[in-house]
């Protein structure tokens, strides 16, 4: 990464260091409970590949596409993964602010000091985080010595065994039914990136031309880091609103709206797509699905404290609740017009994608994609 005199943007070790500190700890578990958690989140994973590829057909039969690995972590673990993610996929916005930083008088001395800070206000972002996600697909990995991934920038599966038992304890449903329920939601966007190939180099390709785009002056990030920090810590004047925006919203240009828009439309396919397989597949393989759908539903509507619904706006979580809702919708909803055949045309090429129009209104993609390669 471009630096001054070896000082980077943002210190990633500290980030690391700062978010593993402050993480709040798992559950109580004895460590055979643990090693059996593991052990069955292991073996869900493996059974979910046959489920969601049976249910999807988006893998022809007789073909097998390139394998990413299943991870089972603690939070410590998630936190540094994704840490090496951001660090890779941020690299040029941070080389593009690390060389107009360094054109200022004292551009080392504000790059040594500002890169701490940084790294400490990411790391209490990445605590809040690292205690509420039940698993994920990262699809831009770089591979560790801890933590593998596929070749030639293939992703991995993560699955956080604390939350997972947490949410299951706090729900007050069958573990065994639940863990498999997750473990069907993060198999199918598995199966999107493996399934078709140019998925992965097309959303990158679209978030780096968003990157690349920014004209955000590097203060206005860090200030926006730093709010939300604060409101983590309760350093936050009590009674100060704030502004409405996420960090993503810090967007100056018509070409980056227009990315973002594209990229809030893929976003919404991809997570309705994983809400629709994990229902569609639940009834045959998890004979409580049905209760865990419901609790699980009304424990993302009502969030937590208002200290928590803050913290989502601002790292805009609640856009990707709505994602999941209105992406699910659309699924179906294509589905039921003209089948799971017909909906996976959506994964023709970058052409077939829906538009955030279409995703509201599913009848608009069908018409563009079906009736119009049938005339």
């Amino acid at each position: 990464m471009t630096s001054i005199g070896g000082v980077e943007m943002v210190d990633w070790n500290l980030a690391v260091a700062t978010a593993t500190r402050f993480v709040r700890p798992g559950p109580d578990v004895s460590r055979d409970e643990a090693r059996a958690v593991v052990a069955e989140l292991r073996r869900h994973a493996k059974s979910s590949e046959e489920h969601v590829r049976s249910f999807t057909r988006m893998i022809p039969e007789g073909h097998e596409p390139q394998d990413t690995p299943v991870l089972v972590v603690d939070r410590a673990g998630w936190v540094k993964a994704n840490v090496a993610g951001f660090r890779e996929l941020l690299k040029p916005l941070l080389d593009k602010m690390q060389e107009r930083r360094s054109g200022s008088p004292g551009g080392a001395l504000v790059g040594a000091v500002g890169g701490k800070v940084t790294g400490v206000e990411l790391g209490m972002l990445l605590s809040f985080l690292a205690s509420r996600v039940l698993g994920q697909y990262e699809t831009f990995a770089p591979a560790t010595r801890e933590l593998p991934a596929g070749q030639n920038g293939g992703g991995r599966l993560l699955l956080v065994a604390p939350n997972i038992v947490h949410v299951e304890r706090e729900l007050e449903v069958d573990p065994h039914d639940f863990r498999l329920w997750v473990c069907l939601h993060e198999e199918t966007h598995r199966t999107q990136f493996t399934g078709v190939p140019w998925l992965r180099d097309h959303l990158e390709g679209e978030i780096q031309s968003f990157l690349g785009e920014t004209e955000v002056d590097p203060m206005t990030v860090l200030e926006r880091l730093r709010e939300a920090a604060q409101s983590l810590s309760g350093a936050r004047p009590e009674g100060e609103e704030d502004e409405g925006r996420s960090i993503v919203e810090l967007v100056q240009t018509p070409a980056q709206r227009e990315i973002l828009s594209r990229l809030t439309a893929v976003m919404s396919l991809l997570e309705g797509h994983a809400d629709f397989v994990m229902d569609g597949v639940g009834p045959d393989v998890v004979p409580s699905v049905a209760e865990i759908r419901e609790k699980f539903q009304q424990r993302r509507a009502r969030g937590a404290s208002r200290l928590d619904q803050a913290l989502r706006k601002l790292l805009g979580l609640d856009a990707k609740l709505r994602q999941y809702r209105d992406g699910e919708r659309f699924v179906r909803s294509v589905v039921e017009e003209v089948g799971m055949e017909g909906f996976n045309r959506v994964w023709t090429s970058p052409n077939t994608l829906p538009t955030k129009a279409e995703i509201a209104k599913p009848a608009d993609w069908v018409a563009r994609v079906h009736r119009k390669a049938e005339s």
